[in-house]
């Protein structure tokens, strides 16, 4: 059985609470153990890369305290996978470069707010099969991001609120490594309701974490 660590707190408007649990919830139908912290002292473990599969931070900004951090990269390096969603992983520790380098992407703005608009997928990868490209209301997320991601969806800005962005491509799912550690990201899920709403989501995310616990 794989055994995943998720670590949750921060700012609350990403519901960090609710979206842990329904993702909990999905993992575990799926076979995995999943152990819910409040504390980035759960990080503080010894033998924390022999304990769990995958670590999934749901924690939008804040500060990750120092030997929490060198003990996350530590384990990540050593095998440990890392994934997770939206703001709680690539709006997270916005001061922490390091952590940034690890997840491959930074939250940078959201122009417009809650927006229509559509994600490609771009990649034939069992975490986007049989997906399909789709539509919805939400942030639409701007994105520093590493050259280095294996991209597997996109979306494209229409200029309507920052024209001089108009046709940009921007990276919404992608996979990467980072030592031997396993990093999925999907800048979708800005709160639990939107998981439901749009079942992709939901699938997208369990089907990319559980690739990450390899």
């Amino acid at each position: 059985m794989k055994h995943a660590l998720i670590f949750r707190g921060g700012w609350d408007g990403h519901e960090p609470v609710q979206t842990s649990e329904l993702i909990a919830k999905e993992l575990e139908k799926r076979g995995m153990e999943v152990e819910i912290s409040d504390s980035q002292d759960a990080l503080l473990q010894n033998g924390l890369e022999h304990k769990y599969d995958v670590i999934i931070p749901v924690w939008t900004m804040g500060t990750l305290l120092p030997e929490a951090g060198r003990a996350l990269r530590a384990a990540v390096l050593a095998g440990v996978g890392l994934g997770g969603w939206h703001g709680g992983m690539c709006d997270a520790f916005r001061n922490d470069t390091d952590y940034q380098f690890m997840t491959g992407g930074q939250w940078v703005a959201h122009p417009g707010n809650a927006i229509d608009y559509r994600v490609r997928i771009t990649a034939e990868d069992p975490i986007v099969d049989g997906i399909g490209d789709f539509d919805l209301h939400s942030e639409q997320y701007y994105m520093h991001v590493d050259p280095g991601n294996e991209v597997l969806a996109v979306t494209r800005f229409n200029g309507a609120v920052c024209p001089w962005i108009d046709g940009t491509v921007m990276p919404v799912v992608w996979k990467r490594k980072y030592g031997k550690g396993r990093i999925f990201y999907s800048s979708l899920g800005h709160c639990a309701e939107e998981f439901i709403r749009y079942p992709q989501i939901l699938e997208i995310t369990v089907r990319g974490i559980l690739w990450a616990a390899n």
